[in-house]
């Protein structure tokens, strides 16, 4: 058996959405931090006291305006071991679900200024096509490949851990 990887360290439960249209497009959040900008999953770490789901409501209300969403399959997996900028936390694991919904016009309940302290700068919903070409950096990195296997294959079983 090889040694736990993150023994010792201080790892931060969060939970994030694959938020999807009837079309097919992924809502996604451009994080700005010092090392460079990233497109990422809504969502957001787990307060004590809450499950996964229940985080994942809040976070999407939060930052995306998107009210009592429907919480759907657990697919993905995600460690990532770095330091967060304020020290707290030294990685964290994401539980990363499903969310289908109507199309909306992204209108977080946070402010600019409380988005902005969480490094959320701007929602942007992404076809597959724009994702594929785009010059960007996504997290995670295999998004592409990730999203065209769901879309074509559904919810794997069990979730898979979809790497930084």
């Amino acid at each position: 058996m090889s040694p736990d990887p993150t023994e010792g360290l201080r790892i931060r439960r969060a939970a994030r959405a694959v938020v999807l249209d009837p079309d097919e497009r992924i809502l996604l959040v451009r994080f700005e931090f010092p090392a460079g900008t990233r497109w990422a999953l809504p969502g957001g770490g787990i307060d004590p006291g809450e499950d996964a789901p229940g985080a994942l409501r809040r976070e999407l209300r939060e930052e995306t305006g998107l009210v009592d969403a429907d919480i759907g399959p657990h697919v993905w997996t995600r460690l990532h071991v770095i330091p967060f900028l304020d020290g707290q936390w030294d990685g964290q694991h994401e539980t990363i679900h499903v969310v289908r919904c109507n199309a909306f016009e992204p209108a977080p309940h946070f402010t600019a200024e409380e988005l902005a302290a969480e490094h959320v700068h701007e929602l942007r919903w992404w076809t597959l096509d724009e994702i594929a070409a785009a010059l960007v950096t996504f997290v995670p990195a295999t998004l592409a490949d990730r999203l065209t296997e769901l879309l074509r294959d559904g919810p794997p079983n069990p979730p898979v851990d979809v790497g930084v």
